[in-house]
């Protein structure tokens, strides 16, 4: 293994690990020999998960955790540290979005979103951060954005809005704790294919999608795994305050 890409004394704490991409990049990290901290609102999600890594011979556990609970944060990576001791290594990557035009979107909608995407995800970011001021050891954190974060679509407007709100923390926390050797950076995915949106790349819709990718396809999980491994390893030790973004060209149609 390219000791660049070597993950093994890092405690990685992957949110959203039940499905979709926090899925992938629990894989991707422990195959590098990552200890993985697998946080979602329901554990029961994670088992399985948790005894593949096992069986392939890796470190992982199931830590419950709701990001958009901010008064619970500190409990919760309070339990996900017991497991393998200090977290190293933050994704910060669950999500979600509530599809209407921003017409029909309700302030219960807004606050949904707001609350996991962007505000519970920056006070995971700045209560990892405080346990590594302490221990003096340094760190990484890294934002799972979007790159509807920098463009648009229709019937997302709150999803799209946190998701430049996370682009703009990373960069703000990165300046702050460059100096206390905490590397902050973010990931922005374009379309990717999984369980959670499979069915609609075969609708009318979905074909329309894809036709404006430059690629001409959309994105599989694997084509992500270069980039969080770029940004959890070694190999990104000069970056801060980066968006990495994996498209297919979607920002520059």
């Amino acid at each position: 293994m390219d000791p660049l890409f070597d993950l093994a004394g890092e405690v990685v704490l992957i949110t959203g690990a039940s499905q979709g991409l926090g899925r992938r990049f629990a894989r991707v990290v422990a195959q590098r020999g990552a200890a993985v901290l697998l946080a979602a609102r329901q554990t029961g999600k994670l088992a399985a998960l948790e005894q593949e890594i096992a069986s392939a011979g890796g470190r992982a556990a199931a830590v419950q955790m709701d990001v958009a609970d901010v008064a619970g944060l500190a409990v919760a990576v309070d339990r996900a540290e017991a497991a393998f001791g200090p977290v190293t290594v933050l994704v910060n990557n669950a999500g979600i979005a509530v599809e209407k035009l921003a017409v029909d979107q309700t302030e219960a909608d807004w606050d949904m979103v707001m609350g996991a995407n962007l505000k519970g995800a920056y006070f995971l970011a700045t209560e990892i951060a405080r346990r590594m001021i302490v221990r003096q050891h340094g760190g990484n954190i890294i934002n799972i954005a979007s790159v509807l974060g920098d463009g648009v679509m229709k019937a997302v407007s709150p999803y799209a809005i946190s998701k430049a709100g996370i682009i703009h923390a990373t960069k703000a926390l990165a300046l702050e704790l460059a100096g206390r050797g905490i590397r902050v950076n973010a990931l922005a995915p374009g379309y990717i294919d999984t369980d959670i949106n499979h069915d609609l790349w075969a609708t009318p819709a979905g074909e329309k999608l894809i036709k404006g990718i430059p690629q001409r396809r959309v994105g599989r999980e694997e084509d992500l795994d270069g980039a969080i491994l770029l940004l959890v390893s070694k190999a990104s030790t000069y970056m801060t305050g980066s968006v990495v973004t994996v498209d297919g060209g979607f920002l520059l149609a």
